[in-house]
């Protein structure tokens, strides 16, 4: 045999066309890296945390970091109140994730009911959902938080609902668009002259061709409730202590700037790697899921 016949040659899978992208991908790899192992560390946080970090001490408050001469009994040192800032960090993790996580679901359910409603059937649904979209685009996502949480008083189940009712508007604008591009497609318009359910064409036809772009959305609004929960508890409306919030580690520490910056300085970093882990694997998501988007 002179060639090799093309019959044999046999084109990799579109699975291993993806794989072969994610691993070639840096920013997939580097988000996707950091943000694994934040996951890890506040799932293992029990078993690695050194001391409980809720404890008091005021003998060992404003004891400063192995790094700042500390020791490796504090390997972080100690806050205001001698609690391990080891132990508050790893816990905090715990927190912010499961605000970025829970307020994704809520507000991914609500806004892409919204917006696959309003792309499918168009006319008094789409003009009713367009008005709904508005009205929440008119209103202050922080302001409306702080004045909800304020009169609701502060706490993780009050600031992921709230949040959760208010960072929808992404995912209905994306999911209204994205379906109103792929409703007038061939199989979509095959499903339904055979007689298929609304609710399956929706699962089935809709659904796994918007994919790419809600799971995009999903990574930037869970970066969002991050964010805005960290900035809620900096002000005293959010988680309320004692739990390791990262914003409420960062506003305790505001008074020792000058004296104690590990005090803000190493909640801050650690906000900052995981916002920069989640924007760093969507950005991933969406070029190894759908290469041509890639600029």
């Amino acid at each position: 045999m002179t060639g090799i016949d093309n019959d044999m040659i046999i084109a990799p899978s579109p699975a291993q066309q993806m794989r072969r992208r994610a691993l070639r991908h840096w920013g997939f790899l580097i988000g996707g890296s950091l943000l694994g192992l934040i996951v890890l560390l506040a799932l293992i946080a029990p078993l690695i945390a050194p001391h409980d970090p809720y404890v008091q001490d005021l003998s060992q408050r404003f004891l400063r970091p192995v790094f700042m001469g500390g020791t490796w009994e504090y390997p972080l040192g100690t806050d205001h109140l001698g609690r391990d800032y080891l132990s508050r960090l790893l816990y905090g993790a715990r927190i912010s994730l499961t605000i970025g996580l829970v307020t994704a679901i809520i507000s991914g359910l609500i806004g892409t009911t919204l917006g696959v409603a309003a792309g499918y059937f168009g006319g008094r649904v789409d003009t009713i959902v367009m008005f709904i979209i508005t009205v929440r685009l008119s209103m202050p996502v922080v302001l409306v938080a702080l004045a909800v949480v304020a009169l609701f008083g502060g706490s993780l189940t009050v600031v992921v609902l709230v949040l959760g009712f208010l960072l929808w508007d992404q995912f209905a604008v994306v999911m209204r668009t994205s379906t109103q591009q792929i409703r007038s497609q061939d199989y979509l318009i095959s499903a339904q002259a055979l007689g298929c359910s609304t609710t399956r064409i929706v699962m089935t036809e809709i659904m796994p061709n918007v994919l790419n772009n809600l799971i995009v959305i999903i990574t930037l609004e869970m970066a969002h409730a991050i964010i805005l929960e960290a900035a809620l508890s900096f002000l005293g409306l959010g988680v309320q202590p004692p739990l390791p919030s990262w914003g409420l580690m960062i506003a305790e520490g505001k008074d020792m700037l000058f004296f104690e910056p590990f005090l803000i300085t190493i909640p801050g970093i650690a906000l900052f790697a995981l916002i920069f882990s989640i924007n760093m694997l969507g950005d991933g998501v969406r070029d190894v899921t759908a290469p041509e988007n890639r600029n």
